[in-house]
């Protein structure tokens, strides 16, 4: 089977790091991790991988705005983006909803259901 791979966008180190240790140990992800935008950019125009999870809270380039730049690349527009957030206010929730996004997880998030959410996001998704 090959592996799936996402992409972490998330400018906290710690979070990237326990992020990428729940999805190779429960999913068998291959995790690529970017610290911000730019970065996270890059990588998602010459990897390509599965999906993205970004975070929406970051310095310099919000989450919206990284949304905003993947979406209008061709190259990067199909990616399925789920979105990690601390933002639960329903208010917040419902913005998000409107966003062409495949999910919204909350942060804190359970490490050993991470990788479940992030597959029934991504099954979900597909017509």
């Amino acid at each position: 089977m090959a592996s799936k791979q996402i992409l972490i966008i998330d400018d906290e180190a710690d979070i990237r790091e326990a992020t990428q240790i729940c999805l190779e140990i429960t999913g068998q992800w291959e995790v690529l991790k970017a610290s911000n935008g730019p970065e996270g950019i890059a990588i998602a125009k010459t990897a390509t991988p599965d999906a993205i999870l970004l975070d929406i809270m970051m310095p310099e380039m919000d989450g919206l705005a990284i949304l905003q730049k993947l979406q209008e690349n061709s190259e990067t527009r199909k990616i399925p983006v789920i979105i990690l957030t601390a933002k639960a206010q329903s208010s917040e929730q419902r913005q998000f909803s409107q966003l062409n996004v495949s999910s919204v997880i909350a942060k804190p998030y359970d490490p050993m259901t991470l990788s479940d959410q992030i597959s029934t996001a991504l099954a979900n998704q597909r017509p």
